[in-house]
């Protein structure tokens, strides 16, 4: 085997698909099944729109294998290039969308401004305060119930072992790579690929690499369906705390929706994460502001999940630090649902070749070291 990935969302299924079609060995392990962590949390949000500047070489690929994944694939994963809309009430917003946009357009991203007659022109019923707004015509959103499944499937025709419901007891170091020793088996291989998600930190623990992220739950909800009318996902541009809500309408009418609340903290153990219901009125308060129709939609539906912060809101990802052939893509701080697989594909180019030209420097595990961290026996 020359390859074992670590966690079956859509990082690691996506990783296990593009290591395979570069033709190495590899087996994914997931403690639970496919899709069901961070990844089945996700609001289904494929947007480059205020992503860190240096994020967005990865998300430019990542949008490009968004577009062409049904091919890849062989099914529907709902990917629509809807369009990208983010409202702005605030002159002050306003500014911080410009500075934003003017920054973006040498690394790839343009933003179209548009101006409050054009907003209320082109799409009726949203933001009737707004003064203006960003729109991003090729972003939108996919399914994230399908995307997951779907990359360890076609990974799996491709000759992948993909072992589900597996508990790992034990990870160490051999001469010739690792041994993954679980509930189903022991694993061994030359390289090892940490995509577990908020249970990254523990396995780069073991490696002399700690890093201090935060499990913490979003909360998303889903309304009874509309008339369908609203075709891009709708976010806002604001300096105010507690308003930063943003929505999309599936194609069967229902508004999925999220923000403006409070990340609850998690559990690692045993990992799950509860929507409250006391946030829900002020989350439906922000919504309205982007959308008055809302005002007697009932919500039928609400749901979180598991997610790995960041003080930096940054990812981990890239080579290990202290350890040959350990590779993390994890951390990816609530907003890794457009960048999966984009990061599947740049993490199996530079697992098979070593290199890559996506810029990772600012993602770097090192920048989490400190001048008495040593290496753990695992790492040695």
């Amino acid at each position: 085997m020359d390859v074992i990935v670590l966690g079956g969302g859509l990082m690691g299924t996506a990783a296990t698909f593009f290591l395979r079609r570069r033709g190495l060995k590899v087996t994914l392990i997931e403690r639970n099944r496919v899709g069901t962590g961070a990844t089945v949390a996700s609001f289904g949000n494929i947007r480059r729109t205020g992503r860190h500047l240096t994020q967005l070489p990865l998300a430019h690929r990542s949008r490009a294998l968004w577009g062409d994944a049904e091919r890849l694939l062989g099914r529907d994963v709902e990917f629509r290039s809807t369009g990208h809309l983010r409202l702005i009430f605030e002159e002050d917003a306003l500014a911080d969308m410009r500075a934003y946009a003017e920054a973006a357009r040498p690394w790839g991203l343009e933003l179209e401004e548009l101006g409050a007659n054009e907003v209320r022109a082109r799409f009726p019923g949203l933001g009737p305060g707004a003064i203006a707004a960003s729109f991003s015509p090729h972003d939108g959103s996919g399914n994230p119930r399908l995307i997951a499944p779907a990359f360890a499937d076609a990974a799996r025709r491709l000759g992948a072992e993909i072992v589900e419901e597996c508990e790992i007891s034990s990870i160490d170091r051999t001469e010739s790579g690792f041994r993954v020793t679980t509930s189903k088996g022991v694993f061994e291989a030359g390289k090892l690929l940490n995509t577990a998600g908020a249970w990254g930190m523990r396995i780069a623990a073991q490696f002399g690499e700690p890093v201090p992220l935060t499990p913490r739950g979003p909360q998303m909800g889903v309304t009874e369906p509309l008339p369908h009318r609203i075709l891009p996902v709708v976010g806002i541009w604001t300096r105010r705390h507690g308003t930063d809500a943003y929505f999309r309408q599936v194609e069967r009418g229902n508004i999925v929706f999220g923000g403006a609340a409070e990340r609850v903290d998690v559990a690692l153990d045993p990992g799950h994460a509860k929507a409250d219901p006391a946030r829900l009125p002020a989350q439906l308060r922000a919504l309205r502001q982007l959308l008055p129709a809302l005002e007697k939609v009932s919500v039928i539906r609400t749901w979180s999940g598991c997610e790995g912060y960041l003080a930096d809101m940054l990812p981990v990802m890239g080579p290990s630090g202290t350890t040959p052939g350990l590779f993390h893509a994890f951390g990816f701080s609530g907003h890794g649902f457009q960048l999966g697989p984009g990061v599947g594909d740049t993490m199996a180019e530079l697992i098979a070749t070593g290199m890559t030209d996506i810029p990772l420097h600012d993602f770097r595990i090192e920048r989490f070291a400190t001048a008495d961290s040593g290496r753990s026996p695992a790492a040695a």
